[in-house]
């Protein structure tokens, strides 16, 4: 068996307050020439009539802007594990063409994956006034904290349209850190993370599977760590019947985790501005975003475009995460597949 290191030194392994002071490491604001690029092809995939759902890099050529993103998907997936592209002028363009530059940005990254159960391939993230007590909403559809978590897929895609008033800011910590400083602080707790939690599916439920999957929150596979983690549905998961307890050691390994990953000098916080498109790799990174206050004007209010991504040439996963990715193949995996699902990219939330 391959064992873990005490210690894993590897770019992933940053500290927030090192990351804020040198945002040139992680931020490439797009030039002229290359917003020109993504204008020129937006513009010739839609005189085109092509449906927005089967984009791909031959129906939205980059000839230059290329290289950069395949230089982004290599730094996701092997250096620091988030990119912030800024400078796309959002405000001028409209949400068709938003869209259509957002998803022909990610297919030169990897294939969309289905982010619900309605198969929304492009999602809307934005406060739709649900209420989270309900157990079939998601939290990105209210103005409530997040707390630190991944999605179910290999990266995830967002594109700023509108900020809130207040809040909204976007928190990203790096998973290896968190296992670093656990190890230092509190190995005993450490070591409970590798066993199987409960994780509640809020309603959206594979054909064949039960209401909750049962992943451990960190993976040591193939001479890697991989994290899964959404705390606020494991926590969720507690008011299914059929749901195993969690035991005082799994609840005390969690606290220390989110309390780590909430220690200002850890984690990365940055504000998301209308034209900046951030990319951060689930496997090797948390993220999460904070309460807000919107406008009290419906045009005005805090609006993503976000992306689940599956990326070529990825890292291997181990076979449990096939409870919550359907499958493990590399290149066609994560997302969420029930009974009904039907693929489709909305332009509307």
């Amino acid at each position: 068996m391959d064992k873990r290191p005490e210690q894993i030194d590897s770019p992933t392994a940053w500290i927030g307050r090192e990351m804020a002071q040198n945002p040139d490491l992680w931020t490439h604001v797009l030039s002229s020439g290359e917003i020109s690029e993504l204008e020129e092809a937006c513009n010739s995939f839609l005189s085109n009539g092509i449906d927005l759902g089967s984009i791909s890099r031959d129906k939205f050529p980059l000839p230059t802007l290329s290289e950069l993103l395949e230089e982004t998907r290599k730094d996701l997936q092997h250096g620091k594990g988030f990119v912030l592209l800024k400078g796309i002028p959002v405000e001028t363009y409209s949400i068709e063409q938003c869209a259509t530059i957002f998803c022909g940005i990610g297919a030169h990254l990897g294939s969309a994956r289905s982010q619900n159960a309605k198969g929304h391939m492009l999602g809307h993230v934005t406060d739709v006034g649900a209420d989270l007590s309900d157990t079939n909403v998601r939290i990105y559809q209210t103005a409530e904290r997040q707390s630190f978590h991944t999605d179910s897929c290999d990266c995830v895609g967002l594109l700023c349209l509108r900020a809130a008033k207040e809040g909204g800011d976007s928190l990203l910590v790096s998973t290896v850190t968190l296992y670093n400083e656990m190890q230092k602080r509190r190995p005993d707790l450490l070591e409970v993370l590798f066993e199987p939690v409960p994780t509640d599916r809020r309603g959206e439920i594979p054909e064949g599977q039960k209401s909750y999957f049962e992943i451990p929150v960190l993976n040591w596979y193939e001479g890697r760590l991989t994290g899964l983690y959404q705390r606020v549905y494991i926590n969720s998961s507690q008011q299914l019947p059929e749901a195993p307890r969690l035991r005082q050691d799994q609840i005390a390994a969690l606290d220390l985790f989110d309390e780590i990953a909430n220690e200002p000098d850890i984690h990365l916080k940055m504000r998301l501005e209308p034209g900046d498109v951030q990319f951060v790799y689930n496997h090797t990174m948390l993220h999460d975003r904070t309460a807000f206050r919107d406008w009290p004007t419906p045009e005005d209010r805090r609006y993503l475009l976000r992306l689940w991504l599956a990326l070529p040439d990825d890292r291997p996963l181990p076979e449990t995460f096939k409870q919550r990715y359907g499958s493990i193949e590399i290149g066609n995996r994560g997302g969420i597949i029930t009974k009904d699902t039907n693929l489709n990219v909305s332009l509307t939330p």
